[in-house]
């Protein structure tokens, strides 16, 4: 069987050329993660270099296996959010160890990688009602827009009644991120195929040029050793009673993150069936959970889908084929970070705004005339935004949604997973650590 047979090429009405560009978008929007990650992680007391190589393996474990065996354009990656609520609030407030902490991780992958098995995630999914799925592409759009704009600088933190204002716009590094962003969306006007990644790297090369981005000191380097963290996870630390409201507040935001992402993604590219429903949803989430399980053992943090996978999908990606792409591109990192993880965030982050721009599309097919939908949809929505987290925002939609179908006389229409997802979310809030 050939590759195209064997990754759908003809039914997706994809090619190589398309799949190539894909996945190498995806992987050139998020290849912050392999200097991100470990640098979140090294204030837990988690080593920087061996926590790279973690990151990087983790990445290209998930995101291989996402396109091999699931088959879709999405890429893995430990997720953001999870790395810092691990780094500052598990070990640093709480003061529990990085290694008690990678325990929960192992636990919730476990749990995800039963759940997934069982078909009870795919259930969940597929029980959530459509203006809801809509709003996590939506909102998932938005937080893009919102970390583009604060990458580059358009936009930057303010003060108290005044949270966010407009940056130095005589900055370089700034007018080189609006700059992209012209040269992105010209070329999209255009139809100009691989338009994101044309724009992310003429401004990277510009900004090296002008001296705004430093070029790197060497292009290839062996990558440090492993066995720092490797299997270092006190997962018989982590059943203790105190640490049950960790291991719940990894899991529930896990689950509700990869659901929203998977769905938001997914209706993007038109993956959803005719009941709104992704086929074979089981296998991405199969691949999400044994991630999280690798990546602990790693030494790693929660690992997920990425939804900087929405710049390749837009790209062209439409099958797994661009997935393994971006897979390779990760383990080349182990030898050549020190090239990949040069481009600037001005360059990557303008893309972000244009994919957030992109994501916002569907927001027309939610019916806001239909009030006890659409309220919920739009909590998904500002929360996911405004709290700048998507589980948040998950979570927060709901809990309302119940509240709003009962209030507007539909309580038969509730589903039992909708009300497994309203549980899980109240239990979420009284867990949180505020």
């Amino acid at each position: 069987m050939s590759l195209k047979m064997y990754f759908n090429f003809e039914q997706l009405r994809t090619n190589y050329r398309n799949e190539i560009i894909g996945g190498i978008t995806t992987f050139v929007t998020m290849a912050y993660i392999v200097i991100v990650n470990p640098k979140i992680l090294e204030a837990a007391g988690i080593p920087f270099g061996p926590s790279m190589v973690a990151t990087v393996l983790t990445a290209f474990f998930g995101t291989f296996i996402m396109g091999v065996y699931a088959k879709r354009p999405f890429a893995i990656a430990p997720y953001m959010g999870e790395n810092a609520f691990i780094a500052y609030t598990v070990v640093k407030v709480l003061g529990y160890s990085w290694q008690t902490a990678l325990g929960a991780i192992f636990i919730s992958g476990v749990l995800f990688t039963i759940l997934t098995l069982t078909k009870i995630r795919s259930w969940l999914a597929n029980e959530i009602p459509e203006a809801l799925k809509i709003s996590f592409a939506v909102g998932i759009g938005l937080f893009l827009t919102f970390i583009g704009l604060n990458d580059t600088g358009i936009v930057s933190l303010g003060a108290p009644g005044a949270p966010v204002k407009v940056g130095n716009l005589s900055d370089v590094s700034i007018l080189l991120a609006v700059l992209g962003f012209i040269i992105i969306a010209a070329l999209m006007i255009k139809k100009v195929h691989g338009a994101i990644i044309i724009g992310i790297l003429s401004v990277a090369i510009m900004g090296f040029i002008l001296g705004e981005a430093p070029l790197p000191q060497k292009i290839i380097d062996m990558p440090p050793s492993i066995e720092p963290i490797f299997m270092k996870i006190d997962w018989i630390g982590a059943l203790t009673w105190g640490f049950i409201a960790v291991i719940l507040v990894i899991f529930i935001t896990d689950l509700i993150d990869t659901l929203g992402t998977l769905l938001g993604l997914a209706y993007k590219a038109d993956m959803l069936d005719e009941n709104g429903n992704l086929p074979d949803i089981e296998k991405p989430m199969l691949c999400d959970a044994l991630s999280t399980v690798v990546a602990s053992l790693l030494g790693t943090t929660t690992a997920g889908v990425y939804i900087e996978s929405a710049a390749g999908i837009e790209a062209g990606g439409r099958s797994g084929f661009s997935a393994v792409v971006t897979a390779l591109l990760f383990l080349l990192t182990l030898f050549l970070s020190p090239f990949f993880t040069s481009v600037p965030p001005f360059a990557y982050g303008a893309s972000l705004i244009i994919v957030g721009f992109l994501m916002m599309s569907p927001v027309k097919n939610i019916d806001f005339g239909n009030l006890p939908e659409a309220i919920p949809a739009f909590v998904t929505i500002v929360m996911m935004c405004f709290t700048y987290n998507l589980g948040v925002g998950m979570t927060a939609g709901f809990a309302v949604y119940p509240i709003t179908m009962t209030l507007g006389g539909k309580f038969r229409q509730i589903s039992t997973g909708m009300w497994v997802l309203f549980a899980f979310s109240l239990l979420f809030y009284v867990f949180y650590p505020y």
